[in-house]
């Protein structure tokens, strides 16, 4: 049940300045901060809730959208609005080249992907740099959004050698099992990883807000010759990877 006296004028007012919906945005988020609002706790009606702040139920639907779209709150047909459940830190090893359906199955969580692009195109220039290919040459990108337990964890952009991978929609689970088939899966990668914030469409994907932070991952991965097959950039939400690394002592 939601806290007795939450949804109230005075509350609202008490939120600073800007906008009414800002101002009621602030206090729900607060209130889910604070733990006043539990996870899978519902939400009174939009209508309950303008009556009892005396908003215009615009007012409200507008701070409910903002929350949902941010993946705060959950709209559930026929059921109403509900506390999103808090996302579970994920630790990843920075010394081990694994695929990310490998490391959800060992953490014992549900993974899936969905599909935003998979085609044969002519290499970019960024592609023809980093993958050595010649005009006339081809790359297969495949994007997709990595989900676990139904959670939107990662969007991942991955260019292979087309010769490698002539044909990117093979691929409808792991890209390692896939390149494994046909004798061409990585033995190493380098990974270069920084902090960025994310744009419009890639919070829509996470379901976070527009310009929260983001771990941006470039991985360079390579065939037991020597040759590299992969280039990868992906963003990370940042409020759900923990990237580690093991350090040696160098001997003396």
């Amino acid at each position: 049940m939601t806290a007795p006296g939450l949804f109230t004028a005075d509350r609202v007012a008490a939120m600073g300045s800007g906008p009414l919906y800002l101002r009621l945005r602030r206090l729900l988020e607060d209130a889910i901060a604070g733990g006043v609002l539990g996870e899978g706790e519902a939400l009174p009606t939009e209508r309950d809730i303008a009556e009892l702040t005396e908003l215009s139920r615009v007012t409200v639907r507008r701070a409910v959208d903002d929350l949902v779209k941010q993946g705060r709150l959950i709209r559930r047909h026929g059921s109403g609005t509900f506390v999103a459940p808090s996302v579970s830190r994920v630790e990843q090893s920075l010394s081990l080249l694994t695929s990310f359906t490998e490391d959800m199955a060992r953490r014992g969580l549900t993974s899936r992907s969905e599909w935003l692009e998979r085609i044969v195109a002519a290499p970019s220039p960024d592609e023809m740099m980093v993958l050595g290919l010649s005009v006339g040459d081809t790359v297969s990108r495949l994007e997709r959004l990595r989900i676990a337990d139904d959670v939107p964890m990662a969007i991942e952009r991955a260019s292979i050698i087309g010769s490698f991978l002539p044909d990117p929609a093979s691929v409808t689970d792991s890209l390692y099992d896939a390149l494994d088939r046909r004798s061409a899966r990585p033995c190493r990668a380098t990974q270069r990883i920084s902090a960025r914030n994310v744009d419009e469409r890639e919070a829509s994907l996470l379901k976070v807000a527009s310009g929260e932070a983001a771990l941006y991952i470039e991985r360079v991965s390579y065939l037991p010759n020597g040759r590299v097959i992969e280039f990868t950039r992906s963003v990370y939400r940042g409020d759900a990877y923990d990237f580690v690394a093991e350090l040696k002592i160098p001997e003396r």
